[in-house]
């Protein structure tokens, strides 16, 4: 099975292929000719994977999946959220963002945060979503070199170590991305 997976992001690429039973192929976006930023202007996490998700299916046909992701932190009113992947502005780099998560954390003891992934499947002309969460805190300072985004600064409940600690093996069977794809593997698989 051939799905699309709406995204250039390597490194989600990657993780969601490792994720994946080989019989489920990934394609890019750059796989189907795609080479448009498409824009992620809905203000919640689940509105974004949807118009990712309708955007490919409109304009190229292909089943496909898309989904969005953020990092919400409770003393910050659940910020960035939506906004994780800018959340230093337009020009963000991720140290720009984990710098601007400290900075506003720098006085609060309340750390508690939570990765979340909704996934939007379109297939046969419907369409399905599925949500990963996991618990954990945000920790003083960027440790680890793996993972990417807020990997450095997130450290899942129960774990000694952050996201940026794990391989990519560790990270997937507890991240909110592996929880996420799992409940779409298990859809298709049934599907």
């Amino acid at each position: 099975m051939q799905l699309v997976f709406a995204s250039n992001n390597k490194n989600k690429i990657k993780e969601i292929q490792q994720l994946l039973p080989s019989h489920i192929q990934i394609l890019s976006l750059e796989d189907i000719g795609c080479y448009v930023d498409i824009p992620e202007t809905a203000d919640t996490i689940e509105g974004n994977a949807i118009l990712k998700a309708d955007y490919v299916t409109q304009n190229y046909g292909y089943p496909c999946f898309a989904d969005d992701s953020g990092l919400e932190i409770d003393a910050l009113n659940g910020e960035p959220g939506v906004y994780s992947a800018r959340y230093a502005g337009s020009h963000r780099s991720d140290n720009d963002n984990i710098e601007m998560v400290l900075q506003k954390l720098k006085q609060q003891t309340n750390r508690k945060a939570n990765f979340k992934t909704v996934i939007c499947l379109n297939i046969d002309g419907e369409q399905y979503l599925f949500t990963g969460i996991v618990n954990g805190n945000i920790i003083l300072e960027k440790t680890g070199n793996q993972g990417f985004g807020y990997d450095p600064i997130f450290q899942a409940d129960g774990f000694s170590e952050t996201f940026a600690q794990l391989t990519l093996e560790e990270k997937a069977k507890i991240s909110h991305r592996g929880i996420a794809v799992r409940q779409l593997v298990a859809f298709l698989d049934n599907h």
